[in-house]
């Protein structure tokens, strides 16, 4: 059976698995190398990593594309980035994710990239700004505000105009959204959050499509991630592979909470907006209106964990603009929240109780 024939989730148990022959092992082998017999595939661990192409083949399948993995998730931004031009302009939306925003002000300071923000939703905007533009940077659902862009109408935009599209799935996985098969030309993983999905390593992703010019971008990305040095550790990779083979099924009872969660919190008394996309398992909600009540409710909670990250197994809640570089668009008092795969009715207690104190509710 082709592996184009199996649904996602068979295909993350399935894809980067050692060939069946007797007595081999079933799972991908971790390979813990510098250096390589002459004349093989591999000439240095800088340049290739079986336990590299076991994680890659899987993630490329998932997204439709060519997988190339990085030591962070900024490591991969950074990659993709570096297919702007000298002097180029990147559109990107006005409230994402502060690693991307404070890279792209860096470059823009030092004269090497012009930066247009615009708010993600207002498509005629976003198109806008698109003639003679590098780049469209998008997220969707953006982080943290959650807002979804119309990604296939933008991108179709973009190409009209020789634009290059780089969509960061980091929330939404290919389990959601699948960008290149909506027309992006890049997309950009955080691999530290849902793919692995344990809140123990750092890693990012780059996946590129298959035909002639994704071929060009992958190893234009390819060269960057070599001669730069942000290669991933093959433990990182081999735990990260392992974390993605319950992707379906975390995926499925964090949604599932998230769901139940953004329906509970939009009658609580102590909260004045929630943020949620219908799908996926972040959500955000304001409280209290200002910095001061949003934070006694991540450090009152018990269960939640009050933490910067997302996509683990555990439930995570943070005020985001305690983060330097936050965008101002985000609310003082807007809470992040990264919904995990505990008990529903135990994570409405704790975050009810944890509003209830800090409001006043």
């Amino acid at each position: 059976m082709e592996h184009d024939d199996l649904s996602p989730a068979t295909r993350l148990v399935a894809l980067g698995r050692v060939p069946r022959e007797p007595g081999a092992q079933v799972g991908a082998p971790l390979t813990l190398t510098s250096t390589y017999h002459a004349d093989g595939p591999a000439s240095y661990a800088r340049v290739a990593n079986p336990t590299w192409s076991a994680f890659e083949e899987a993630l490329g399948s998932l997204e439709g594309g060519d997988a190339l993995v990085f030591a962070s998730g900024m490591a991969a931004v950074a990659a993709a980035l570096s297919l702007v031009p000298h002097g180029g302009r990147v559109v990107v939306p006005s409230a994402a994710y502060n690693g991307t925003l404070v890279t792209l002000a860096d470059r823009s300071e030092a004269g090497e990239v012009v930066v247009s923000q615009v708010e993600v939703t207002d498509t005629d905007a976003v198109v806008a700004l698109l003639d003679g533009a590098a780049m469209l940077w998008l997220e969707s659902p953006t982080n943290p505000l959650l807002d979804v862009a119309e990604v296939e109408v933008l991108a179709a935009a973009a190409r009209e105009r020789g634009v290059l599209v780089a969509v960061d799935n980091t929330f939404a996985t290919p389990l959601l959204q699948q960008p290149l098969t909506l027309g992006a030309d890049l997309v950009v993983h955080s691999v530290t959050k849902y793919l692995s999905g344990h809140s123990d390593l750092l890693l990012g992703a780059v996946v590129t499509g298959t035909d002639d010019a994704g071929r060009a971008l992958h190893e234009r990305v390819r060269r960057h991630r070599q001669l730069h040095g942000a290669i991933a550790g093959p433990m990182e990779t081999w735990l990260a592979l392992r974390g993605l083979r319950t992707l379906s099924v975390r995926l499925e009872r964090a949604s599932a909470n998230a769901a139940t969660l953004a329906e509970r919190l939009t009658g609580h008394s102590g909260v004045t907006r929630v943020r949620y996309p219908g799908f996926g398992a972040m959500v955000a909600i304001e409280v209290g209106g200002d910095a001061e009540t949003a934070e006694r409710v991540s450090a009152a909670t018990r269960v939640w964990v009050h933490s910067t990250s997302l996509g683990g197994v555990e439930s995570q809640v943070e005020r985001r603009r305690r983060q330097p570089g936050e965008p101002e668009a985000v609310p003082d008092d807007l809470l992040r929240l990264s919904v995990g795969i505990e008990d529903v009715d135990d994570l409405w207690r704790d975050l009810s109780a944890a509003i209830d104190a800090a409001t006043g509710a």
